[in-house]
């Protein structure tokens, strides 16, 4: 999932120095930031947002399949669907079930109010509800078939612990589209410096989904 980034394609504009006394090569998320003390000299591990961060539903292999449809927008996997075929979400999901064999199904609704956020079900309850209300709605379904789901786990046999496995993994894949969609994505940079702290070099790795799931990244994955 996770990618190198080209050093010469991140424009170094401004120099970004800490109060303890470093000249880092991008602005830091501060709360991600670490610095600690080498043999050579220092090391800093840090945070940025990944603002070239690619659409992960093309290059992950996703279990679901997410059909969506939006008169502005772009959403989901690219399918041989479109919206003038159905009259209505519920005459989509009718055909989900009878054409394309969905076992598993849900449905995907989009807030699109500074920005845009994907979850299955509505945000009724979770935003302010005239936010719910005029800025949300139904965009599509996720759906994984029966065949898909027994060759996932190599299975003969669907069981309603599987079909449980497929839900979780569809909740798991939304909320990862989510954090594409919401701009939850970053780089992981290492800069390393020598006992005068000056810059000896510095790497970069975007591609991280998740806060937290990236601070952790930053002790294993550069």
């Amino acid at each position: 999932m996770n990618k190198e980034v080209n050093k010469m394609a991140i424009k170094k504009v401004v120099k970004y120095l800490s109060d303890k006394g470093f000249e880092f090569t991008f602005e830091p998320i501060e709360s991600s930031l670490k610095t600690i003390k080498t043999k050579k000299g220092y090391e800093a591990r840090y945070l940025i947002q990944d603002n070239d961060a690619e659409d992960i539903r093309t290059f992950c292999d996703n279990l679901g399949t997410m059909v969506c449809f939006h008169n502005r927008y772009s959403l989901g996997d690219k399918t041989d669907l479109t919206s003038d075929m159905f009259e209505g979400w519920g005459e989509l999901k009718k055909y989900l079930l009878k054409e394309k064999k969905a076992e598993v199904i849900a449905p995907l609704y989009l807030y699109d109010h500074s920005g845009l956020r994907m979850k299955i079900g509505d945000f009724y309850g979770l935003l302010p509800q005239g936010h719910a209300r005029f800025d949300s709605g139904q965009v599509g379904f996720i759906y994984v078939t029966k065949e898909d789901i027994l060759k996932n786990w190599q299975k003969k046999t669907l069981t309603k612990t599987l079909k449980k496995k497929a839900k979780e993994v569809l909740e798991g894949e939304v909320e990862s589209y989510d954090q594409y969609l919401v701009g939850d994505v970053y780089c992981a940079v290492k800069e390393t410096y020598n006992k005068n702290k000056e810059q000896i070099d510095y790497d970069v790795v975007g591609g991280f989904y998740g806060y937290e799931d990236s601070v952790k990244a930053l002790e294993t994955e550069i």
